[in-house]
């Protein structure tokens, strides 16, 4: 069954602290994400302000045009490229005969879409309450109306103080759920981890390909689109090297500029995973013009959340669709296409190398009888050698494993 798409009309202010090309940039992504969302971009508007107003946002004079776009497309939302204020969305819907909304209610509204474990629905709920919770007196007058007549007197609440106190009732409800769910998580995660298993974790801009190089390293199917966020729960399998060795690699939800303040504790937690890995794989899209843009924005959001100590490999994805005038950012990086058939042996070969930079030599014999431990070392440690050495009736084994078992020796 189609399902209809909503009009949209985009809305844009060029201020003194962006360049107009970043400004470009943001409303492109801001098109895109709209199409993820399934609605149909008809129009946009756009102003150059020395600041923004208070009351409206855009001005008085682009306020009325707005209206007539919104009036000639029939549109039925209007979304602004910035947060805005419940004052201002009040006062932009006197005026304009449309739902008015801005970019992090669309970021919140497809991150509600594409949520499926328990955990993920309860976090974005969670970031809608906070993010609905100060401007429910911008969501239209009837919110803050006194019911009136007999029965509403006395001690009674305004309909706005009861949809107030019943958010805060639901955001303290999902808090409890959320506390009982990361315990949960923290027992697999603790029980990964004394596994001593080497942990990979993928992350990268929205749309730069981690899905698909998940895919062809794990052979999993998570889902792979031309979309914004078209993962948002983190999923970890393993990957299979020769010799029967494994290492895990956690898949994560995309990171985005801008990011509302409201998801930064949604992404922490779906990044808690990516947080316990030994590194991380830093995907960039090399095709686009704004990668750079892309790179620092994950960069930034890292610091934020603690996680930028960890070792990074920076893979420059779609390189096959990359400008000629293209030049890596980082000195440890790695040139790729996904689609290349050689793809998971060229990425594949660069993990071993991180491997053993991040892991301890170790050399051990082991004697005949013990044999049968030969397959559980193999799966625990990257074997670079092994041999029987006849006189001696033992395996010699060389490779490497994790730091903390090395004294053992």
């Amino acid at each position: 069954m189609l399902v209809e798409r909503e009009k949209i009309i985009l809305v844009g202010v060029i201020l003194p602290n962006k360049t107009e090309e970043a400004f470009w940039n943001s409303m492109n992504e801001l098109y895109s994400l709209v199409k993820t969302a399934n609605g149909e971009v008809m129009d946009e508007l756009t102003q150059k302000l020395e600041r923004v107003s208070q009351a409206s946002f855009i001005g008085s004079g682009k306020l009325l045009e707005l209206a007539e776009l919104v009036e000639m497309h029939e549109a039925d939302v209007v979304i602004f490229n910035s947060e805005l204020s419940a004052t201002q969305v009040r006062n932009i819907s006197k005026v304009v005969d449309a739902r008015i909304i801005d970019r992090t209610q669309l970021i919140l509204d497809i991150f509600a879409m594409r949520a499926k474990s328990k955990e993920g629905k309860l976090q974005v709920a969670y970031a809608q309450y906070k993010y609905l919770l100060p401007r429910l007196s911008g969501q239209g007058t009837s919110l803050s109306k006194l019911g009136g007549g007999i029965g509403s007197r006395g001690p009674g609440e305004s309909k706005l103080e009861m949809d107030k106190r019943h958010i805060r009732e639901k955001m303290y409800d999902i808090k409890a759920q959320l506390t009982h769910v990361e315990k949960h998580r923290k027992r697999i995660i603790d029980r990964r981890n004394t596994q001593s298993v080497f942990r990979f974790g993928l992350i990268g801009y929205t749309n730069a390909g981690k899905s698909t190089i998940f895919n062809r390293l794990t052979n999993e199917t998570t889902l792979e689109e031309d979309k914004l966020f078209a993962t948002l729960d983190p999923t970890t399998r393993k990957i299979r090297f020769e010799g029967g060795f494994h290492a895990l690699l956690t898949d994560t939800v995309g990171f985005i500029q801008d990011l509302p303040t409201t998801l930064i504790a949604a992404f922490r937690s779906t990044l808690e995973e990516t947080a316990n890995v030994d590194v991380l794989i830093h995907i960039v899209d090399a095709s686009d013009p704004d990668y750079l843009q892309h790179e620092t924005t994950v960069i930034k959001l890292l610091q934020e959340l603690e996680m930028n100590h960890l070792p990074t490999l920076v893979v420059y994805n779609k390189m096959d669709k990359a400008p000629a005038t293209f030049v890596p950012d980082r000195p440890e990086h790695l040139l790729f296409s996904a689609l290349n058939p050689d793809a998971p042996k060229i990425i594949k070969q660069r993990m071993i190398e991180l491997i053993e930079k991040n892991w301890s030599f170790f050399t051990m014999d082991l004697s005949e009888e013990n044999g049968k431990e030969l397959a559980q070392i193999g799966q625990q440690a990257w074997l670079t050698k092994l041999e029987y050495i006849e006189n001696e009736a033992c395996y010699r084994i060389e490779g490497y494993r994790p730091r903390k078992e090395s004294t053992n020796d």
